[in-house]
């Protein structure tokens, strides 16, 4: 089973704002990665504290907060940013 991913308007917003080869290693892993593999979840971690529900996922020291959508069987992607800023 494959996962499709979805990336939310603040989402792309992040994105863009990264360098090019940022957007390019970020698309890679959630195109190769995420979307291909049978759970999501093997390859992030749960988000403790008030994103309770969420997961992260980890690419070099970007962070990406998503939903995991089982009904749906969609990964979708909320925010893209620094490691320093994101959990803020």
């Amino acid at each position: 089973m494959s996962w499709t991913v979805e990336l939310d308007r603040r989402a792309a917003r992040d994105l863009s704002s990264l360098d090019r080869e940022a957007q390019r290693r970020t698309l890679r892993f959630l195109r190769e990665r995420v979307a291909t593999d049978q759970d999501p979840r093997r390859l992030g971690r749960p988000i403790s504290g008030a994103r309770l529900g969420l997961w992260r996922y980890r690419v070099g020291a970007l962070r990406l907060i998503c939903r995991i959508e089982d009904t749906r069987v969609v990964v979708l992607v909320l925010t893209v940013g620094h490691r320093k800023d994101i959990y803020r």
